[in-house]
């Protein structure tokens, strides 16, 4: 069997966390034909097929996904031995990669962002919103602030508190239906098929079963969205509506709608200067209010 060097590994991990030749290629910044010439050669020197090819692009076997674990693990030493030797007063520099929801993306972190920015100059922050879990282990993110009662047990985190949501609706929707009497009778804002198993998605089930939603979202920002504008009534966080003026909360607290809020990060990467700042940042910026009454 063929040897293995520090620029395979490298290649590997750009092809798990790619799953395609052209995101391999973007990810080592070659072109195409040079990660499809390479993955042969390697495959050819070590006498076994890494990648399952397919259409949809390459599948990683056992094999190279063991192969990328140990490069993520050079990966990350790598990284901490620069930052080693740039740890005297040089300011800290970098990409920062943050995935969360659009939700908590515009009720949590936006309106907390500019002290980060503006304590570390030289950090660049990539942002994804997206319902869209991101996989730390193949490094699409640095950080992931999700909301979840259980955490996955290969990441390392910090829970940042608790997520109160309830039923809301505006004043201006309730007076121009003055006939609607219950919740039964009203207009709602539910999350679509793709957000089906969400906690409150599965609360309008319980509690509002006969309930048909006339809108349908992908997103709980766009039902407090629609509540604002006096368009339906719908369940949200407390964070984004309980401030707002002419809103009215319809439910109270509800306990089977709490989910708490956490920040994640790979083992790999929770020693890096610039995670370990922007988790001291979420733990000491980012404030939840349980109280919806």
């Amino acid at each position: 069997m063929g040897q293995i060097g520090s620029r395979d590994l490298e290649l590997v991990l750009a092809l798990v966390r790619g799953r395609t030749l052209a995101e391999g290629a973007r990810r080592l910044q070659v072109d195409t034909s040079t990660v499809f010439r390479a993955i042969q050669r390697l495959e050819k020197e070590l006498r076994q097929t890494l990648f399952e090819r397919r259409r949809d692009g390459m599948v990683p076997n056992e094999l190279a996904l063991e192969l990328a674990r140990r490069g993520e693990a050079v990966e990350a030493q790598v990284e901490q031995a620069r930052e080693l030797l740039n740890a005297d007063d040089r300011p800290m520099a970098g990409l920062l990669r943050i995935t969360t929801t659009d939700t908590i993306l515009k009720g949590l972190l936006l309106p907390v962002l500019p002290v980060f920015v503006q304590a570390h100059p030289q950090v660049e922050l990539e942002l994804v919103a997206t319902n869209q879990v991101a996989s730390l282990s193949r490094r699409d993110a640095d950080i992931a602030i999700r909301p979840s009662m259980k955490p996955p047990e290969h990441l390392v985190g910090a829970k940042l508190g608790r997520i109160a949501s309830a039923l809301w609706a505006s004043q201006a929707y309730l007076d121009a239906n003055p006939s609607y009497r219950i919740p039964a009778q009203m207009d709602w804002a539910a999350p679509d098929d793709s957000l089906a198993e969400h906690p409150s998605a599965k609360w309008r089930r319980s509690k509002f079963p006969g309930v048909v939603p006339r809108f349908r979202c992908n997103s709980i920002l766009s039902i407090a969205d629609l509540v604002e504008h006096g368009q339906a009534i719908g369940v949200a966080p407390a964070f984004l509506l309980q401030a707002r003026p002419g809103i009215v909360n319809l439910s109270g607290a509800v306990d089977d709608l709490g989910v708490d809020l956490w920040a994640l990060t790979h083992p790999d990467v929770r020693h890096l200067r610039r995670v370990k700042a922007f988790f001291d940042f979420l733990r000491t910026s980012i404030r939840l209010d349980d109280a919806t009454a």
